[in-house]
């Protein structure tokens, strides 16, 4: 996953986790697009601040991740939905059987990890 996806999606399911000052800045980064020097002008600390809290919420949102896997379980099922809509989007009445046992299996897989 690209990197500024990976982070839109740590600081969706891991943010709240963070101190205030913390969640403000990576939000500017993540969310906002600013740049470092913008951050640091607004909120009156240095660049290299603003470098090492991003940094620090990056090793700090990627350690909740390596524990929870919540990030990784969405995708996964995320996935496995698109797989569902794809084939009952495409069933071909000959195929019907073979189909509906896919949806079946993947849907079962969902819910087991729910």
């Amino acid at each position: 996953m690209e990197q500024i996806g990976r982070r839109v999606f740590l600081y969706d399911f891991y943010g709240e986790l963070l101190t205030d000052h913390q969640k403000e800045v990576y939000g500017d980064v993540v969310l906002n697009d600013m740049s470092l020097g913008e951050i640091a002008r607004e909120r009156g600390i240095s660049r290299q601040g603003v470098h090492d809290m991003i940094k620090r919420c990056d090793r700090i949102l990627a350690g909740y991740e390596e524990k929870l896997h919540l990030v990784e379980r969405f995708l996964k099922t995320k996935e496995d939905v698109r797989l569902i809509s794809d084939l009952s989007d495409h069933h071909d009445p000959d195929h019907a059987e073979e189909i509906l046992t896919q949806i079946h299996s993947i849907s079962g897989r969902i819910l087991e990890e729910l």
